[in-house]
């Protein structure tokens, strides 16, 4: 065997027949690039002689953040309007080689905030079965918020941070369907569909229990169907609450549907629960509810009903079918209400994005997919979207 000693640019290789077992010789650093407010790209080139590189690794000063990959390298994670430069060194199984010298100094843009309601579509109702059953309200719509209050009894949340010219997701979520009428087969409501605003989702309503089932778990619950015992859904931490629960002997109605700021209501007789009431944000400049639970179905005949929860819940369907159940609100992420024995029940309401920036950002596009529109809060823009995915940007 054949061991020699082989002399590369600034490294020393270590070689027994073809095998290297020296480390890769320093990269030559090329250009940084900003990004935005918190990226940036940088180029290199490897090393021509010595050891394989493996791996490539960019650092920045000030902050030592790093990424790794081919050139260009991007590094995420900087901060808005800050000076940096960046070496870039490589890597293989026996080592680091040095690290180049610094690249051109960059500034990263002034960080961009944008407070957010992102609104989930609210769970449909249970029909009442056709041999006897009551079934229980849909959940809201989870809901999360930087403004004023957000779901779930939880902390306000924290303004996203964005870059100019650059695409982020919106999604508004649909209300839930409404349970089938059966004969004591499952006739549960949907669940409504997650709203999504880049990396924030809100998560869809839970349906309403039908006779002996539970309520769906969602953003917030749904409401139990009849028969003691039966457990409402579970709300999502930080976005909405549980729904009711049934207990107590035979002929009564359904629970109503958690709402984001209060539990559904138990029952425990013929008359239904109500429907846990919505948060209250002043977000477009004026106060407005949303996500509000479904009531559930009432057992006994007449005009009784087991409302629905501030912020769009629907209305419960009582057993003789006057009044008729109601859909939660569009747009407000209301579930939607449970029926009595034999009817149907109403669908969740669909969910909403909306979107609060200061004038000087500049102007929004919003993308095909998407309704929406825009109006102007004092120093502020407001941007409500009501339907459809697609891609928001501002520049």
């Amino acid at each position: 065997m054949t061991v020699k000693s082989v002399k590369t640019g600034n490294s020393t290789s270590l070689a027994v027949g073809n095998t290297s077992v020296a480390k890769p010789n320093t990269p030559t650093i090329g250009t940084a690039t900003k990004t935005g407010s918190t990226s940036a790209t940088v180029t290199y080139t490897a090393a021509t002689l010595g050891a394989t590189a493996t791996t490539f690794t960019a650092t920045s000063t000030p902050g030592s953040v790093t990424a790794t990959g081919s050139s260009p390298i991007t590094v995420t994670g900087l901060t808005g309007s800050t000076n940096y430069t960046f070496k870039v060194k490589a890597s293989n199984a026996n080592g680091d080689s040095l690290e180049s010298s610094a690249s051109n100094s960059i500034t990263t843009d002034v960080a961009q905030t944008i407070e957010y309601l992102v609104v989930a579509g609210g769970g449909g109702g249970a029909s009442g079965s056709s041999g006897g059953g009551n079934g229980g309200g849909g959940g809201a719509g989870g809901l999360r918020s930087t403004v004023t209050a957000t779901g779930g009894g939880g902390s306000l949340e924290s303004a996203l941070n964005i870059d100019l010219s650059t695409n982020y997701t919106v999604t508004v979520g649909a209300g839930g369907a409404a349970g089938p009428i059966s004969s004591f087969d499952d006739s549960r409501g949907a669940n409504g569909s997650n709203s999504v605003f880049s990396t924030i989702t809100s998560t869809g309503g839970g349906g309403g229990g039908s006779f002996q089932r539970n309520g769906y778990s969602g953003g917030s619950g749904g409401g139990a169907g009849q028969s003691p015992g039966n457990a409402g859904g579970a709300g999502t931490t930080n976005q909405g609450y549980a729904g009711g629960t049934t207990t107590g002997g035979s002929g009564i109605g359904g629970s109503g549907g958690g709402g984001a700021n209060a539990v559904g209501g138990n029952c425990t007789n013929a008359n239904g629960g109500a429907g846990g009431n919505g948060v209250a944000t002043s977000i477009t400049g004026s106060s407005v509810t949303y996500a509000g639970g479904a009531g559930g179905s009432t057992h006994s005949d007449g005009t009784s009903y087991a409302a629905g929860g501030t912020g769009g819940g629907g209305n419960g369907r009582d057993k003789s079918g006057s009044p008729a159940a109601t859909a939660g609100t569009a747009n407000r992420g209301g579930g939607g209400g449970g029926s009595g024995e034999g009817g149907n029940a109403a669908a969740g309401g669909s969910g909403v994005v909306i979107l609060r920036y200061p004038t000087a950002l500049g102007t929004i596009t919003i993308g095909a997919g998407l309704t929406g529109s825009t109006a102007t809060d004092g120093s502020y823009k407001v941007t409500t979207l009501t339907a459809g995915t697609g891609n928001v940007s501002w520049a």
